[in-house]
């Protein structure tokens, strides 16, 4: 694949803010990637809260919509290649000694070939001090790691 830089991921994530239908976004996400929103909707992130489970749907949709204006011939993700993803992921996580979140992703970006869909991917799962719940939705301490693994498993399994 292709390098989606972060001038792309924010064309995108402008152009789904103004999106008219987002639900018509969904429906091309399932003919698109039905395994994508099969994993998505798992029992997998029954953990999550409602919202968190939007956010990550949301999130998804940037990276594989960046991703194709990028790559516009992009093949559908297979079961096999995102489950290997994620378990090695898993694996990867797992074997940290940090305590802080984004020490914890360190490990993830030593020489990623899609650097930037990561970085956004993490500073999406940033929780900021100085935001209040009333500004902006803000991902739970608990929810970050797994929304974090799910994004970073398909962006490998897109690789």
């Amino acid at each position: 694949m292709k390098f989606v830089s972060e001038k792309i991921i924010d064309e995108t994530v402008v152009a789904l803010e103004k999106a008219d239908n987002y639900e018509a976004e969904i429906k091309t996400l399932r003919k698109s990637q039905p395994v994508v929103l099969s994993y998505l909707m798992s029992e997998n992130f029954e953990v999550l809260t409602t919202e968190e489970r939007e956010y990550l749907l949301y999130l998804t949709l940037v990276i594989i919509k960046s991703a194709r204006r990028v790559n516009p011939q992009l093949q559908a993700v297979e079961q096999e290649k995102l489950g290997a993803a994620e378990e090695s992921n898993y694996t990867l996580l797992q074997s940290s000694k940090e305590r802080r979140f984004r020490d914890k992703l360190t490990v993830f970006f030593e020489k990623y070939p899609q650097e930037d869909l990561l970085a956004f991917a993490e500073d999406a799962l940033v929780i900021d001090d100085e935001t209040t719940a009333e500004d902006s939705f803000q991902i739970t301490k608990e929810g970050r790691e797994p929304v974090f693994l799910a994004l970073k498993s398909i962006i490998d399994a897109l690789e």
